[in-house]
């Protein structure tokens, strides 16, 4: 028997009607000479700090830097059941041999190896690496699987991403924190794709807009335009002139042809550039559209970096673009060998440019599929690769650009014009994606030859401002982190920027969940712009944390590991050395403390004295030494009928006792009112104590019953652990 294991419970599935697989069992599937489970994801991570010494728990400034010279990894409690039943699996003695059916790539190895490791296993297992999901293409990879050992390199490079991504995030996080009393998220890609945004707002905020000054000539709806003056009195004074004159003499004529090739085959970060510039999607909703159509055998691998195709694709692709074309209702003769162009079509094709997986196409499938039946974001992004296939084979747009300069008052005035030679490939696009404001032809330059005099009708002084740049979308986003750094990476540097294709999404999310940057616009163009706190954190961090080329240059490396060209000894060793080098080198910037976040002060703690503040889950001591916490979601006040407010908060530190009217005992349903008491035991642990006012006796003629009652009551509200308390291990 072989087991495969695949990613997600939906890929098992689509493997084992290949296979023939369909007997059903309690976390996996076994049929035949197979049995087929699935991960659900990452089932092993990484342990956090406490795991390695109970002294971690709390955040301490000594304890820094963390650095584990025996990795330990645990099983999350969610996944535990699964993990569970492939331990088993794996452990039968009828289980001969394993095959890796997780992703294709770097994050897809690592789930696979750490469940392998972590179940001790010792069996050998083989490869299945494909880049489409459909029949044909399980059928193959199962008749050609590969030798484990050919991807040891690309695990070693995985592990190298995940223990660096810890190491950094964890020590760095806790660093801020500690030092500015604020729960500060660092990441070794985030940090540097957030300073990129906080860059771009400050100098957009600090630009002043200058006014300029132009003089046109018109004449017989054409037009001509002088240089831009910075003195409007200049400017006023040629307008003079020319009226003086309102004839221009034609000094020159030129005339070029510009070619404009299709675009290339979407990798991921072009798909959601066009996404997000079309359709208004994030770069995340893409992602995971595109990854439901990969499921669901529409399209193929979506976490590609590459935009081009192997050659073994050659001879099938011109059926694609037929079934393709068919598909998405083009009229015929526009795909006809006279509209598509040999040369474009070779361009598609070069081996050296595709290293895991080839460019995303439309599969065979897509064209017998009923695509009405998908949902609408799919459709879009469906149609997106589709169109892009159409318009990558096309012919070139062509067209002749025209440059006309006349003389008037000493002056040079310029008018330019297009004319369109040929459409091409911007004929088909247009078809789906119209313009909304279409290229005209503008050219006559024939028209024109040097030395002819020609008469205007007017001079018209024109007056603009100089803008400032323009605010990031997750379009530019992307592609601002697929170039940083390319400076100062070599020229054949096969992977720059920061982060991969399949990670700048989640990226850019983590950055919004955070609080570190906002969406901002309508529905259609949404800016990201970076919130006070992201400003505020960007302010203090050193520039090796926030540097883009070195997050680059660490990205390249990885990708050498890849390719056994890089030691990933070496590699960890330049991050905990750097790592090593902050903790002991880096002075908190002075004037900042609690001002880095958002959080509003809401008292005094009673266990430190320390500022406790608000944040999203509740109001916990600034001290990170301290554990105390009010949860807003508070088991204490839902036992009594309430919920607990920042007034209510804000009264029960300055005063350590709020009156409650109205109350609910959850065992009785009765009606109370009293008095609540707080205090901390020494732990940190919030006690409530309720003070009962004595009942009203109805049968007494309203006469209050003399007899008292009191009821203490402790509780912590939830259990102490805390979004920002728990140790994240940011990219």
């Amino acid at each position: 028997m072989k087991l495969v294991l695949a990613e997600k419970p939906s890929v098992a599935q689509s493997i084992s009607r290949v296979l023939g697989v369909s007997r059903r069992c309690d976390g996996y599937l076994e049929g035949g000479e197979y049995i087929v489970s699935w991960c659900i994801g990452h089932l092993v991570e990484l342990s956090p700090p406490e795991v390695y010494d109970e002294a971690y728990a709390k955040w301490k400034l000594e304890d820094l830097p963390i650095l584990p010279e025996h990795w330990q990894y645990q099983v999350s409690d969610s996944t535990r059941k699964q993990f569970r039943i492939l331990k088993e699996l794996m452990n039968r003695e009828d289980v001969e041999s394993l095959v890796c059916a997780t992703d294709a790539g770097r994050e897809g190895e690592l789930i696979f190896r750490l469940v392998y490791h972590q179940a001790r296993c010792r069996k050998p297992f083989e490869r299945l690496w494909i880049s489409s999901m459909e029949d044909a293409a399980i059928r193959e990879g199962f008749a050609h699987l590969e030798p484990s050992g050919k991807y040891d390199a690309l695990y070693e490079a995985a592990l190298c991403r995940e223990r660096a991504d810890w190491i950094v995030g964890m020590n760095a996080t806790r660093l801020f924190s500690c030092l500015y009393g604020s729960t500060l998220n660092v990441g070794r890609v985030m940090t540097p794709t957030l300073s990129m945004v906080v860059m771009r707002d400050a100098e957009i905020t600090a630009f002043k807009p200058k006014p300029f000054y132009t003089v046109e000539l018109c004449s017989d709806g054409t037009s001509a335009m002088s240089r831009r003056f910075d003195d409007k009195a200049e400017a006023e004074k040629l307008q003079k002139l020319c009226c003086g004159n309102m004839r221009a003499e034609v000094k020159s004529v030129n005339r070029t042809e510009k070619t404009e090739h299709p675009p290339l085959l979407y990798d991921l970060t072009s798909l959601q550039r066009d996404a997000n510039r079309i359709l208004g999607f994030t770069a995340q909703q893409t992602l995971d559209y595109t990854q439901a159509l990969y499921e669901k055998k529409l399209v193929t691998y979506p976490r590609t970096d590459s935009r081009y195709l192997t050659e073994d694709m050659r001879e099938m692709l011109p059926q694609l673009i037929a079934d393709v074309g068919t598909k998405c209702a083009v009229p015929s003769g526009m795909l006809s060998p006279e509209m598509l162009d040999s040369g474009n079509f070779t361009r598609l094709f070069n081996n050296r440019k595709v290293s895991d997986h080839h460019a995303i196409l439309p599969t065979r499938t897509m064209s017998g599929a009923d695509l009405s039946a998908l949902p609408a974001g799919e459709q879009a992004v469906l149609r997106l690769i589709a169109v892009r296939l159409l318009c990558a084979a096309a012919k070139d747009y062509r067209t002749a650009e025209e440059t006309v300069v006349l003389a008037c008052a000493g002056e040079e005035f310029t008018r330019k014009g297009r004319t369109v030679l040929q459409n091409g490939w911007k004929e088909l696009w247009l078809m789906f994606y119209p313009a909304k404001n279409r290229e005209k032809d503008t050219g006559d330059a024939a028209a024109f030859s040097s030395g002819d005099v020609i008469p205007f009708s007017k001079a018209v002084l024109k007056e603009g401002t100089t803008t400032p740049p323009r605010r990031f979308t997750e379009d530019t986003l992307l592609s601002a982190m697929e170039t940083a750094g390319v400076e100062d990476m070599p020229e054949d540097a096969e992977r720059k920027g920061l982060g991969t294709p399949a990670t700048r999404a989640g990226i850019i999310e983590k950055l919004v969940q955070k609080g570190f940057i906002e969406r901002k616009g309508d529905k259609k163009t949404r800016y990201l712009v970076s919130t006070a706190r992201g400003n505020s954190l960007i302010t203090v961090m050193p520039e090796q944390i926030r540097s883009a080329a070195m997050t680059a240059d660490w990205e390249q490396k990885l990708l050498e590991i890849e390719h056994g060209a890089y030691r990933a000894e070496n590699f960890m060793q330049e991050i905990t050395g750097m790592i090593a080098d902050l903790v002991r080198n880096y002075d908190a910037a002075k004037g900042t403390g609690l001002e880095m976040s958002n959080y509003r002060k809401a008292g005094a703690c009673p266990c430190c004295q320390s500022d406790v503040v608000e944040k999203p889950k509740g109001w916990f001591c600034s001290n990170r030494e301290c554990r105390f916490a009010l949860w807003k979601d508070n088991a204490f006040f839902k036992s009594i009928g309430k919920r607990l407010s920042a007034s209510m908060v804000e009264r029960l530190l300055s005063d350590g006792r709020i009156r409650l009217k109205d109350c609910t005992s959850r065992k009785t349903g009765r009606h109370f009112d009293a008095t609540l008491l707080l205090s901390a035991d020494p732990d940190g642990k919030a006690c409530f104590q309720l003070e009962f006012d004595p009942p009203k006796n109805r049968n007494n003629g309203g006469k209050e019953n003399r007899k008292q009652g009191s009821e203490k009551e402790t509780s912590s509200g939830n259990k102490h652990r805390s979004e920002d308390r728990r140790n994240h291990y940011e990219q």
